[in-house]
């Protein structure tokens, strides 16, 4: 039995959690800024001495990549700051920390999937400030699980599936990055996977960083031209340059994450980047 705090309930990764049953012997504790402020040790603190919480799954994060830019206070309070409390909560009060965290924290330079002991080198403020989030909840010293993830989309909240769905729907043609390359992550298979490794009793020997996404590779172009036959519009899409198509935060031009240590140390079996997106998009 366990007591579970979810932070940044209300996001994507946060609702499909909702949507989910963990096992019936645990109590969850669903919150978003209306209901525990997490900028906020104090308040962290009272509530999990409240509700007696021994587990906490921080889904909360500001992911506004291009705004971090401009508005890295933000960024930084909400995904290094707000993170280093939940750390700092977990250790004083004896909590598993599970944590979600990026590729972003990569610089996108290698030639193979990104491994757990590849170097860190983030190339955008939003990157940064979650790579210090890591860091922050390795300096703590509490007990942590951080996943990192990649292309994170579902059917709430906004996200460039339901981007794409909607673009295709209103236009004839669509310009759409080729060459940036990772892998679509369904967040309805991220809260599956998080719900089985909450399964286990000996998390606190499995402690440390692991990768999730969905199995496959394609660029953002792949992407949408999948997402926009599921459809069934006419929309034509067209592959463009990163140089044809410039953001404000330096996009990772290879981010594919190996995802060995996961499905080996928690038994995980993960499904095709193509068959998740058709599952999700049913949903629509």
């Amino acid at each position: 039995m366990a007591n579970i705090l979810i932070t940044g309930a209300n996001g994507q990764l946060g609702t499909e959690l909702r949507n989910r049953s963990f096992s019936l012997l645990d109590d969850v504790f669903y919150t978003d800024i209306e209901e525990l402020d997490i900028t906020n040790f104090k308040a962290i603190c009272s509530f999990i001495e409240t509700h007696d919480i021994d587990t906490i799954i921080n889904c909360a994060a500001y992911t506004a990549v291009d705004q971090a830019e401009e508005d890295e206070e933000k960024a930084m309070k909400l995904n290094r700051d707000a993170v280093a409390n939940l750390a700092n909560a977990a250790v004083k009060l004896d909590c598993l920390l599970l944590h979600i965290s990026t590729d972003y924290v990569f610089d996108g330079t290698s030639d193979h999937p990104y491994t757990e002991k590849d170097p860190t080198n983030p190339q955008s403020v939003y990157g940064r400030t979650k790579l210090e989030g890591e860091q922050a909840i390795k300096k703590s010293g509490c007990l942590y699980l951080i996943i990192r993830t990649a292309w994170l989309y579902s059917g709430y909240g906004h996200n460039f599936v339901k981007t794409i769905s909607r673009l295709a729907s209103e236009r004839d043609e669509l310009n759409v990055v080729n060459d940036q390359w990772g892998t679509p992550t369904y967040a309805g298979d991220l809260a599956e996977a998080i719900i089985r490794i909450m399964e286990r009793d000996d998390l606190p020997e499995l402690e440390g960083v692991y990768h999730f996404t969905n199995e496959g590779a394609c660029t953002w172009y792949d992407f949408a031209k999948e997402i926009v036959a599921i459809t069934g519009a006419k929309c034509k899409v067209n592959p463009v340059t990163t140089g044809e198509y410039p953001s404000k935060a330096k996009r990772p031009a290879y981010s594919i994450l190996d995802k060995t240590k996961i499905k080996e140390t928690f038994d995980l079996e993960i499904r095709d980047w193509r068959e998740a997106l058709k599952s999700c998009m049913a949903t629509f």
